[in-house]
């Protein structure tokens, strides 16, 4: 496996790097969620292909009361994994390496990325767009892996590279969980025993409230009313919408989405909400 921490350096580790390449960009602080990530691109790269892992904690996308300095940082462990998990190439820059000082272009989604975290977090998808945009440019790959949990990110990249024609294919991976639900998170390290204790029951709810039947404005009313009730639980967000315009569903199929402060961490998730089962007329 080849570490790489300049945009040089992994240029030329790519110059002779197999066919297909895939890209997995994370921030660090790997978990058995990024473990995944990892071993469905090395899936996709096969045999012969390169799997290219990229870890960055990226300042642009955080806000100035957000947790950017606190943001787990994990490189013995995150490199041991990457290892593990099949990776050929590790692209590990510093900031300044990534951005210059006076720096004044940046990629910015007008649409999907106004509600939901947009709203909470302005800036934060020019951000991921910015530095998604730059890893396309410098590592070239065939495909990119990205988990479900960040159901919005998900959509604004596949807007971004669908408008700015980046030939390259967006590989969804479903969100990793803990045993009892909770979605896998570097910032699940923030929490308390008694929040971790208590943090499950909101995919719990999320995926009760979805299965209910009911239609998808009155499931997320519903989901919130209930979160709300969780101890040190603080709303950010409870939306049901359509799956790839993000705005309110009006009908099913949808996606239920949260986002939710356990006291200081912010943890988010989403459920599908399938569309309806029709009945089939009994035969005569």
């Amino acid at each position: 496996m080849i570490l790489s921490k300049t945009i040089r350096s992994v240029r030329l580790a790519l110059q002779s790097a197999a066919r297909p390449v895939v890209l997995v960009p994370t921030m660090g602080g790997l978990h058995g969620g990024h473990r995944d990530l990892i071993v469905l691109a090395r899936r996709r790269a096969g045999a012969k292909g390169t799997v290219v892992v990229s870890i960055f904690v990226n300042p642009t996308q955080f806000g100035p009361k957000e947790d950017f300095s606190k943001y787990p940082r994990t490189p013995a462990s995150d490199f041991s994994l990457c290892e593990a998990a099949g990776a050929d190439i590790i692209f590990s820059p510093s900031p300044e390496g990534m951005y210059f000082p006076d720096r004044s272009v940046f990629v910015d989604e007008s649409v999907l990325s106004l509600p939901l975290c947009g709203k909470s977090r302005p800036g934060h998808f020019r951000g991921v767009c910015t530095v998604v945009a730059k890893l396309f440019h410098i590592v070239q790959p065939d495909e990119a892996v990205f988990g479900e949990k960040d159901w919005q990110q998900l959509a604004v990249i596949r807007q971004m590279v669908r408008d700015l024609n980046f030939p390259v294919k967006i590989v969804p991976h479903p969100t990793v969980r803990e045993a009892d639900g909770l979605a896998l998170s570097s910032r699940n390290v923030y929490l308390t025993p008694e929040q971790r204790a208590v943090a499950p029951r909101i995919n719990k709810i999320l995926r009760e409230c979805a299965a209910s039947g009911a239609s998808p404005s009155s499931a997320a009313k519903s989901a919130r009313a209930r979160i709300d009730k969780i101890p040190d639980a603080k709303v950010d967000y409870v939306e049901a919408v359509h799956p790839d315009t993000l705005q309110p569903a009006v009908a099913r199929p949808a996606r239920l989405v949260a986002a939710v402060f356990l006291g200081k961490p912010r943890l988010i998730d989403n459920v599908s909400m399938k569309s309806p089962r029709r009945k089939v007329p009994a035969k005569r």
